[in-house]
């Protein structure tokens, strides 16, 4: 008798552990599905064309920092989130050192799993087709200095041209989510662009910091520094915008800086040292490379999905 209550004491005890045990222990795949499962928290309709448009973005990201780490991308890694998207144009492996491709890769991973997490959240779209080759992005650096560079711009060519190549991307993207955030209803959708926006951060402000340990270095063969390199960047990207100054090179007019102290721009902000925003409108004139959301080419030579993104290209 005293064996039976036992027994059956064990069997209660071991049967309430398993009720306790949180199931997102299970799996790396089941902690998403936790947090961003649609049937935990329905996104409202509102929160679903600005939650899907980041995809685009997020490919591109995820696609070349794959490739320029690794050699390969979403094909490979993660096939099922392309969703039979056309594989990206040109990408290919950089000429990294050690400490920049390890850099560059635990950017790749994050990319992935900002992919599975929006896709896990709404419904989102196919990989776009994508254009990372050495010639898309060289015209976006000839576009810069209002004039060709000679040799053309190759960002694969190595590390610091990476690292300036870079320096296009993942910005773009958190001023998008900085924009997407006060129009967001749901406490599911908020919190997703919150953590997407500090990652983003994380990786711009990285860049950022290995572009401004060499700011005065001269780019070999154009002999121009990698802050001049950076602040033409930025005055495109404000130019193709076309919403004014919302985009600041590494090194500043001291007025410009914070609080009207420094030169020193290793983070870019506006008068508060406030992170810019953008909306879906000024970042597709910017990727497109036309200063037009209506007309698609650079890094998305057939446009960029997504609702938002479509409309424009309807509205031709």
């Amino acid at each position: 008798m005293a064996h039976f209550a036992y027994t059956s004491t064990t069997a209660i005890v071991a049967f309430l552990i398993l009720l306790l045990v949180p199931h997102s222990y299970s799996s790396g795949d089941a902690i998403l599905s936790d947090e961003y499962d649609l049937e935990a928290s329905t996104v409202p309709d509102s929160d679903v064309d600005l939650l899907e448009f980041p995809l685009n973005l997020e490919y591109l990201e995820a696609e070349f920092f794959l490739y320029g780490s690794l050699g390969f991308g979403l094909d490979r890694v993660a096939p099922n989130l392309t969703s039979g998207g056309p594989k990206p144009i040109g990408a290919r492996k950089a000429m990294l050192d050690p400490y920049t491709r390890d850099v560059i890769e635990q950017f790749a991973w994050q990319e992935v799993g900002h992919l599975r997490a929006i896709k896990r959240t709404v419904k989102g779209f196919p990989r776009p087709q994508l254009d990372l080759s050495a010639k898309s992005f060289a015209k976006v650096f000839d576009l810069a200095f209002g004039r060709p560079l000679k040799p053309p711009f190759d960002p694969y060519a190595n590390s610091l041209n990476y690292l300036l190549a870079s320096y296009l991307i993942p910005y773009v993207g958190l001023t998008g989510y900085v924009g997407a955030n006060p129009k967001l209803q749901g406490p599911t959708s908020k919190r997703l662009v919150a953590g997407l926006l500090g990652v983003e951060s994380g990786q711009d402000a990285v860049i950022r910091t290995m572009l401004y340990r060499q700011a005065l270095v001269r780019v070999h063969p154009y002999g121009i520094t990698v802050a001049e390199f950076t602040n033409r960047l930025s005055d495109l990207r404000n130019k193709l915008g076309r919403m004014g100054l919302k985009d600041e090179g590494l090194l500043i007019p001291k007025y410009k800086g914070a609080e009207g102290k420094i030169r020193g721009n290793v983070l870019a902000g506006d008068s508060y040292s406030v992170a810019y925003d953008r909306t879906p409108e000024e970042i597709l004139r910017i990727v497109y490379g036309s200063g037009d959301e209506r007309a698609p080419g650079g890094f998305y030579p057939k446009g960029a999905d997504g609702r938002i993104a479509k409309s424009h290209l309807r509205s031709e």
